[in-house]
């Protein structure tokens, strides 16, 4: 961080920094907007914002292995599945989105985290963290979709009939249409919780 530089990040990231940084806790938003945050978006109520008079080193993480992608915002906005934002820099605000129960229904979060104005904006992944410029539909098996841009649809479906949805493993898919960029993860946490259950026993 130059001098006179501030980040606002996601409460419990920062690994380590200079102890020329001071770090303010604020509610992420504002009282009502943390709490509905924490609710729906998977976000914590707080976040830490971290400034530094003459400059300094800071390390933010993630709590689960994978990709970290930096994203420059210039007035746009990006959807954000819950759990996926890091940290911003001020000019960027965080907002909640609806996502639709179809998303509940695929245990993707009834909201989507917003995030929009000017600045960077970091966002992490569990796996490698893939980019796709999308046209048309395109298919992403449920729990892969980590972000898109607001003109890219999401729509949940069934991969296929039922009886190949169901005794194939991909149940539930998620059906994006363009124009738009998305990201993707390379593993998801549905996939791992039935690797651990099947070695469980």
């Amino acid at each position: 961080m130059e001098p006179g530089d501030e980040i606002v990040a996601e409460a419990d990231a920062m690994a380590s920094m200079s102890s020329s940084i001071e770090m303010k806790t604020q509610w992420s938003g504002g009282f009502v907007n943390g709490v509905l945050k924490r609710l729906f978006g998977g976000e914590s109520m707080f976040v830490n914002t971290f400034s530094t008079q003459t400059g300094g080193e800071i390390v933010l993480t993630q709590p689960f292995p994978g990709d970290i992608q930096c994203l420059e915002l210039n007035g746009n906005s990006m959807f954000l599945q819950p759990g996926a934002f890091i940290a911003c820099e001020p000019g960027v605000k965080l907002g909640l989105g609806w996502a639709g129960w179809k998303m509940f229904v695929a245990r993707e979060g009834l909201f989507r985290l917003k995030v929009s104005g000017k600045g960077r904006v970091w966002f992490g992944a569990y796996g490698g963290i893939f980019q796709r410029e999308i046209d048309s539909e395109y298919i992403v098996d449920s729990g892969h979709l980590v972000a898109y841009e607001p003109t890219v649809g999401v729509q949940i479906a069934l991969a296929g009939g039922i009886f190949s949805s169901f005794f194939s493993g991909e149940g539930f898919v998620t059906r994006v249409n363009g124009p738009g960029r998305i990201y993707m993860q390379s593993r998801s946490f549905d996939g791992l919780a039935a690797w651990t259950n099947a070695h469980l026993y």
